[in-house]
């Protein structure tokens, strides 16, 4: 039988008791029947709590009957002298405040409807505080946030026993908002400080539940767009931290480096990589701060270490970065392992990024060709459609590395110079041998011999210098797209055409 929802006496009676409450200061003890629900056992008569306390403590904000400034010790206030008008706020925010703890262990209910309810509940008092500040300001134009009460529900989703990743969903949409994201960047960043600094090993629950809330943060590009604000204000001043994005930045930038800085799980550095290109160096105030995280990570070896050069990569493209083993690194990855592990496609697609530079030596992109042609002998069918054009790409971005596929006058081997177990490519000698591997391997389809044999030709074609005659490029081909057989098809048709129109135009 489905549960029914909260009897229609109970909400009349908890309406009855929000009217008596705030229509007669007299019957304020009635507000210790409305949170007294709060402790029911029944998810539905729970929810109508909390939804009576949200329109009467909403309503006691906006009508400015809560006391403001630093509350006193309840009950010293009420045996003092100050009058009944300063008792009743004292006493009422003394009941807020314990409405506001009950909401917070709400948040880890076993029913999900009542965590997303106590949570949309406390980020209204947020907004209502803000708006009607409970201390009072030490400046003119002096920021207030209620810092307090949102550090309270920040660390309610950032708890070591329960997963909070589909409630912190719910609370990305309040990341929108500018001040919100910035004020939860800072909580989080010593949310993170403290948890770790109090017991020696963390939850791998924690770590998801911090990862899941510090992904979902996004920074606008431009300064002009920190216009959006939960909390409202008649106006705002250029002094508040807040509204500039370099202190936002700045936040990012603690919050992601404080939790890098810690031993993370495996499953978490590969997701912090994936992100690390697109969702976090764009936004760092010092994107080279990441450098130790990185190579650190290259040092793990296997999918995390392929995954971290992409991160420094840009680190070196566009921040200057200098760090002379990255193709050494890149190198030692190229392995029979890299056609197993889950990032493959990723992989080759990121090293013919790395590799499209013109201004690469050239036995450097002969080291690479060579061993990804050893490689290529011992590969799994659907693999070579990703290293193939992988190979051709390299030989039609570097023309000195053509010999390795056509040597008119080279003289004869006895044996491969090629040194595959040397670790630096510089040494590996990959210039002097040539890539029989392709022409040797019985696990290369029929399809792609055929269509890597009519580009290698295209490559070798030296049509004589004519004005006549217009030099046409051999087409560059996608690495680690799924549909490599029809572009290798396709590039292999294309080349014979060319091939075949220059040799009309020499005759």
């Amino acid at each position: 039988m489905e549960r029914q929802p909260a009897s229609t006496g109970s909400r009349q009676e908890l309406g009855r008791l929000l009217e008596a409450v705030l229509s007669n200061r007299g019957r304020a003890n009635a507000v210790f029947d409305i949170l007294a629900v709060l402790q029911s056992e029944d998810p539905e008569e729970i929810k109508e709590g909390v939804r009576t306390c949200s329109r009467l403590f909403g309503t006691l904000l906006e009508r400015e009957e809560l006391f403001v400034g630093s509350l006193p010790c309840e009950d010293m206030a009420l045996a003092g002298s100050q009058g009944a008008t300063y008792k009743y706020k004292v006493w009422m925010r003394h009941r807020y405040h314990s409405c506001c703890n009950r909401l917070e262990e709400l948040l880890t209910h076993p029913s999900f409807q009542v965590k997303e309810l106590a949570l949309e509940t406390l980020m209204k008092f947020v907004q209502l505080e803000g708006a009607k500040p409970l201390e009072k300001p030490q400046w003119e134009s002096h920021y207030l946030f209620p810092r307090t009460l949102f550090r309270a529900v920040v660390g309610g989703l950032l708890t070591p026993e329960d997963d909070h990743s589909l409630l912190i969903s719910q609370f990305c949409e309040y990341l929108e908002y500018d001040d919100i994201r910035y004020h939860a960047m800072q909580v989080a960043t010593s949310i993170l400080a403290r948890a770790t600094s109090r017991q020696p090993e963390v939850s791998l629950t924690f770590w998801n539940n911090a990862f899941t809330l510090l992904s979902a943060v996004n920074l606008p590009l431009q300064e002009h767009e920190l216009t959006n604000f939960y909390v409202k204000h008649a106006q705002t001043s250029s002094k508040w931290k807040v509204v500039h994005l370099k202190e936002q930045r700045k936040a990012f930038q603690e919050m992601w480096l404080g939790f890098l800085k810690h031993k993370l799980p495996l499953s978490l550095y590969k997701k912090v990589l994936v992100a690390m290109h697109d969702s976090i160096l764009p936004h760092l105030a010092q994107p080279t701060l990441m450098i130790d995280f990185l190579t650190s990570a290259c040092d793990v070896g296997g999918a995390i270490s392929l995954l971290a050069l992409n991160g420094l990569f840009i680190l070196i493209h566009k921040h200057n970065l200098e760090y002379p083993d990255f193709y050494q690194r890149l190198y030692g990855l190229l392995d029979p392992s890299i056609f197993h592990v889950k990032y493959r496609a990723r992989f080759f697609h990121l090293a013919d990024l790395f590799l499209s530079s013109s201004h690469l030596p050239a036995y450097l992109v002969a080291a690479f060709a060579k061993r990804l042609a050893r490689l290529a002998l011992t590969a799994p069918p659907e693999a070579l459609l990703m290293v193939l054009p992988l190979i051709c790409n390299l030989l039609r971005r570097h023309p000195a590395c053509r010999v390795m596929v056509h040597r008119p006058q080279g003289p004869e081997l006895d044996a491969d110079p090629y040194d595959p177990t040397e670790k630096d490519p510089a040494r590996s000698r990959a210039l002097e041998s040539c890539l029989w591997e392709l022409q040797a391997s019985s696990s290369i389809p029929r399809s792609c011999l055929c269509a890597t044999r009519s580009l290698f030709t295209l490559l070798c074609a030296t049509p004589r210098p004519s004005s006549s005659t217009t030099t046409q490029r051999c087409p560059e081909l996608p690495v680690s797209s799924t549909r490599h057989s029809l572009s290798l098809r396709s590039a292999s048709h294309h080349s014979w055409n060319l091939l075949h129109m220059r040799s009309l135009s020499r005759t």
